[in-house]
């Protein structure tokens, strides 16, 4: 479905992806852990549109994306959810919505959309007339993934969705992008700081070192991985 091969990404003189190979299939959920600076956002920002990759190519459904406009990627039917959220704080709930569904056919079916998006985040029915930025962090994830699923992706880019969010929601998190992957049929690319979360969830995963994938393999093989352990998972540290 996505195929990332031989991608290598720069800022300016430094190079931060270096021919990477990932590939993401129909209805899975693929993990890509990594610690700080790995290159785990430039990936996901290159996969947009956002960051254009230098060589290689990625592909999504066999045709080319990698010089693609972001909105026209997102026509396509991939969509990223940024870390750090990135609402509209000035605006209401259910305009951030709004918003989402700009390129859903122009919004063609928003009360039945924007219903589905409240039965999977009830909190944000009950807030939807308060302004995004008077939520809270888990509140306000729970917004970005909502914008997301009203453009109606076929693959959901997440970045860090547990950053900044209280322990108590970060499962409720983790049960929604199960579910919607489940339940609505999206193709998950998580990147993500708690890596034994993201293992867990993962069908597949990948660990990026210094722009590089270094492993591979299924979520449950990577938890038990003792360098994988050691590096990332011990004493409950994130990446």
């Amino acid at each position: 479905m996505l195929k990332i091969s031989n991608v290598e990404t720069f800022y300016g003189k430094i190079q931060a992806l270096r021919g990477v190979d990932i590939d993401v299939n129909d209805g899975e959920i693929v993990s890509l852990i990594g610690s700080n600076g790995a290159g785990k956002s430039t990936l996901l920002m290159t996969i947009s549109g956002v960051n254009k990759a230098r060589n290689g190519n990625i592909t999504f459904n066999g045709e080319r994306i990698e010089n693609r406009d972001p909105h026209k990627i997102v026509d396509l039917g991939i969509c990223q959810v940024p870390e750090g959220r990135r609402i509209f704080s000035r605006l209401t709930v259910e305009e951030n919505l709004r918003l989402g569904a700009y390129t859903n056919e122009l919004g063609k079916h928003f009360e039945t959309d924007i219903k589905e998006v409240y039965d999977l985040f009830p909190v944000l029915s009950d807030r939807k007339t308060q302004r995004g930025g008077t939520l809270s962090g888990g509140e306000q994830q729970m917004l970005a993934i909502g914008r997301a699923l009203m453009s109606k992706p076929k693959v959901l880019l997440l970045d860090e969705p547990s950053l900044g969010i209280a322990p108590k929601l970060v499962n409720q998190i983790f049960a929604s992008i199960k579910n919607i992957n489940r339940d609505k049929n999206v193709t998950i690319f998580l990147v993500e700081q708690n890596a034994k979360k993201a293992l867990e969830l993962a069908d597949r995963a990948y660990v990026l070192v210094n722009g590089k994938v270094t492993i591979m393999g299924s979520g449950q093989d990577l938890l038990k991985n003792k360098d994988i352990q050691a590096a990332y998972l011990e004493g409950g540290t994130k990446n």
